[in-house]
């Protein structure tokens, strides 16, 4: 079965290329263990290979025989714009990188569906001054679940879809959309990428997260990627911690392997040379 890469290339390669296709993964952390940076490289590995074949090759290397990069990639965002999320990831790995993969990065801003029934001024997310005409469109706009479902819909066949984040829609739970609504979108959304046969990554921040929350999103997804930091000594590190995840967990348990230290370097993140073994 081909793989779909996550663009952090010695994962891929101890998981056999990638993701099996069709899969929800989570990728659930501590507030700056890898899990964005996780997310960042996978958004700009992929988009890497078809902007600069040689940059991809330097930065990441050869793709495995099982992979495939997809067609496309899309970043969604319920609450920051293109150029802001190109300098966060142009923080993370060499701005080379990040200047020739967001020209193959297809993003999609949910700020206005996200904030129009709060408070926040209309030009704090649209970047412009509110006019009357505005002001009567803004009860037949799409709801963030119903306009994030639309999208997801029309462009996540076959392609990398990466939603930054699930943390976002959960503090935004009100009388208008509960959690309920979240989880049962969480759920269908597992059903829906079987059929569209890409890879839809999802971020969340897990001490945001009731556990009970965070176990309603793990068993919605195919997969969970777990960010921790550890401490030993006077040093702390990253690791990664593979839960359960079809297709790809068997492998690693029969080498022994689940949890990764990692490393954030020019290239992005990337999981080091140490295996822990459980």
């Amino acid at each position: 079965m081909t793989r779909i890469p996550f663009g952090v290339s010695r994962f891929d390669s101890i998981v056999g290329g990638g993701a099996p296709p069709g899969n929800v993964v989570l990728l659930a952390g501590e507030l700056g263990a890898g899990a964005r940076e996780f997310l960042y490289t996978s958004a700009a590995m992929n988009a890497l290979a078809h902007a600069d074949e040689d940059l991809f090759e330097l930065h990441y290397g050869d793709l495995d025989s099982e992979a495939e990069v997809p067609p496309e990639v899309h970043y969604l965002s319920f609450t920051a714009g293109e150029d802001h999320l190109a300098r966060e990831m142009a923080y993370t790995m060499d701005e080379e990188i990040t200047e020739a993969a967001v020209e193959q990065i297809q993003f999609r801003d949910f700020s206005p569906e996200y904030f129009q029934l709060s408070p926040i001024p209309r030009e704090w997310y649209v970047g412009e001054t509110t006019h009357l005409t505005d002001l009567g469109e803004r009860g037949s706009r799409d709801d963030v679940l119903t306009a994030l479902g639309d999208y997801l819909n029309e462009h996540a066949q076959g392609n990398l879809v990466l939603i930054d984040s699930i943390t976002d829609l959960v503090r935004a739970v009100s009388e208008d959309m509960a959690w309920s609504d979240i989880a049962m979108v969480m759920k269908g959304l597992q059903k829906a990428a079987h059929n569209w046969g890409g890879l839809i990554v999802l971020l969340v921040n897990q001490e945001s997260l009731e556990p009970t929350e965070l176990g309603t999103l793990m068993d919605a997804a195919g997969g969970t990627l777990q960010f921790e930091w550890e401490s030993g000594g006077s040093k702390r590190a990253r690791t990664m911690v593979v839960k359960e995840f079809r297709g790809v967990l068997s492998r690693l348990e029969s080498e022994n392997i689940v949890r990764f230290e990692t490393e954030i370097h020019e290239g992005g993140l990337d999981v080091s040379d140490v295996r822990k073994i459980r």
